[in-house]
């Protein structure tokens, strides 16, 4: 069955809050109803209709044709179906997210996959700051589901991240993995300063290294571990580039032991 369009008139005016638009809140709908959607943030109203073409097709498969970074909270809790974005899009993609596949055929902006718990999001391009990070006032960030960048990702990738894997093809900025609880993070390339920071437990691996480590962080040798060749056999159904990286033995850090420690860093080239 064909999907649900929405085709870009233009540009908006204003950043638009996409949060409605999932398919379990448009099941049943009529395009009327779709076009009818409230979708400003400021105090002049914006309607779904004002900006988008709509064509009508299955909810559960919804695609947007000329994404831009005025574009924020796309497929914000969609528990099922698939949404996918010809472009572009803004803040915190995929929030709270807990089941089905999002797709975004360009660059995502900061807080993508924030407090996501279930899923899959598939990032064509790059992604911003603090991906699968909280908000500020929330504990944990992203809580399960898998994440897959193929470009670069900012600073502070899997803060605070409690469960879930973060695959980053390119490279990721400073603090990559700060105060993770749990969790998975794999940058297939290097690492901005001071990876792990503050972390307590989870893993990180980094595929060419990073700019400075913690002093913090203890050298435990090189190790080709098991858990690595079962990593790299969940891996290969993501991302064969990222999976490549756990081939060879890797040398493990423990830490950061300035909090409670039961962290690593695996890493080809360190130390």
């Amino acid at each position: 069955m064909k999907p649900l369009v929405l085709t870009m008139r233009a540009r908006p005016s204003q950043r638009l809050d996409l949060s409605p638009l999932t398919a379990q809140s448009l099941a049943g709908k009529t395009a009327a109803e779709i076009g009818g959607i409230e979708l400003q943030t400021t105090r002049q109203r914006v309607l779904l209709g004002d900006v988008f073409r709509v064509r009508m097709g299955n909810c559960a498969h919804i695609r947007i044709e000329g994404g831009c970074d005025r574009l924020d909270r796309v497929g914000e809790a969609m528990s099922a179906g698939t949404f996918e974005i010809e472009g572009d899009v803004g803040i915190q993609a995929g929030r709270l997210m807990r089941g089905g596949h999002l797709l975004i055929r360009g660059s995502a902006g900061p807080f993508a996959a924030s407090g996501m718990r279930g899923g899959m999001i598939d990032i064509a391009g790059a992604a911003g700051d603090r991906l699968g990070g909280p908000l500020v006032g929330e504990i944990a960030g992203m809580r399960g589901g898998v994440v897959i960048v193929r470009g670069h990702a900012g600073e502070r990738a899997g803060d605070r991240m409690r469960r879930g894997t973060i695959i980053v093809e390119g490279r990721a900025g400073a603090y990559a993995g700060s105060r993770m609880i749990a969790g998975t993070l794999i940058v297939r390339r290097t690492a901005g300063a001071l990876p792990g920071y503050l972390m307590s437990r989870g893993t990180i691996v980094l595929g060419q290294g990073c700019e400075t480590i913690s002093p913090t962080f203890v050298d435990c040798g090189v190790h080709e571990l098991v858990a690595m060749r079962l990593m790299k056999s969940f891996l290969s159904g993501y991302s064969a580039r990222a999976a490549a990286v756990l081939k060879a033995p890797l040398r493990r850090l423990a830490g950061d032991t300035a909090v409670l420690g039961k962290g690593e860093i695996l890493t080809w080239n360190q130390g």
